[in-house]
């Protein structure tokens, strides 16, 4: 599978990306054995670049993930995970995670924003353990729309020692919102930076930051690819999804319109969203939540299979 450089750095990670959160419960239990066939079916595709956090199944994907890839050659596969989010205990728990963070979990912890220097060493320390890794790939603050002069001015500098001392090999933000990604990277020494759903057939926001991050040499990674399943089907359902809500009609009949198009010209709408993000020069990666072994090889064959240069150049994507 191609692999990309992330900016300046020595990290490479491939075109498609594992998207760890599903494998941490989101919105529903998942037994071992089934995450653990939805890693080995992607690696087995070629796919060498696993994202995760502590915020996914307060634990539960990091844990899981490390325990898949413990054994395989360190020096074949990145990794990376999120910071701004301590996990501690949680004095009242309520038995489930579901209502406050939507993973099928017990809540025995709780997640603490912490963008402080010692809440990120902290953060990253344990989050090793449960990858059981002595260093990780790529590290990004994580999701900090309502903290960010801390972490530009706190949380990155510290990321950035890390980096310069070898623990960590590439350092960004990963958000959903594009403006604070455009102030980190004007502000701050990035690598990388992930944009979810702002980089996708149907939403194409994000491109500023994309045009901005190829003149400073910042690589992006771009997830949810699908805006939360919209486009992960061949015609679009009337109760799909489209930002973790149920998606407006406008937005349903955009993604209709998207799927015509695609069918036209021989193809489908989860093949053309999925290799999308990757004709920006910007864009490294393509990651995508995996949760079972059909899943993942429906995004190898996505990823994999041609789409005829036609279907960019003479439909209308607006």
């Amino acid at each position: 599978m191609l692999t990309r450089r992330l900016g300046r750095t020595e990290v490479s990670v491939t075109a498609l990306g594992f998207g760890a959160a599903p494998i941490g419960n989101l919105y529903s239990p998942l037994a071992d054995e089934d995450a653990y066939a939805a890693i080995e079916t992607a690696w087995n595709g070629g796919v060498r670049y696993f994202d995760t956090a502590p915020h996914y199944g307060l634990g539960l994907s990091e844990e899981r993930l490390g325990a898949a890839l413990a054994g395989r050659p360190r020096a074949r596969f990145a990794v990376s995970t999120k910071v701004g989010r301590l996990l501690q205990r949680n004095p009242v728990p309520t038995g489930s995670d579901l209502a406050a963070g939507g993973f099928a979990v017990p809540d025995t912890l709780i997640r603490t924003p912490d963008y402080t220097r010692d809440g990120i060493l902290r953060s990253l320390e344990a989050s090793l353990k449960r990858l059981r890794l002595d260093r990780v790939d790529v590290v990004y603050v994580h999701d900090p729309d309502d903290h960010m002069d801390q972490a530009i001015h706190e949380a990155l500098p510290a990321l950035a020692d890390l980096r310069d001392q070898g623990v960590v090999g590439a350092i960004g933000a990963g958000m959903n919102t594009v403006a604070p990604l455009i102030r980190i990277l004007a502000e701050a020494d990035v690598d990388v930076l992930m944009v979810a759903g702002r980089w996708t057939l149907l939403d194409r926001t994000a491109e500023p930051l994309l045009d901005a991050c190829v003149a400073r040499d910042v690589s992006v990674v771009a997830a949810a690819p699908f805006n939360s399943g919209l486009l992960a089907h061949r015609w679009p359902p009337d109760d799909a999804y489209f930002d973790y809500g149920p998606a407006p009609t406008p937005i349903l009949e955009h993604a209709r319109d998207l799927a015509r198009a695609c069918a036209v010209h021989g193809t489908t709408l989860p093949h053309a969203a999925i290799q999308f993000p990757l004709r920006h020069p910007a864009v490294a990666s393509v990651v995508t939540g995996v949760r079972t072994r059909a899943q993942a090889q429906s995004a190898l064959g996505w990823s994999a299979a041609d789409i005829p240069e036609h279907l960019w150049t003479e439909s209308n994507w607006a």
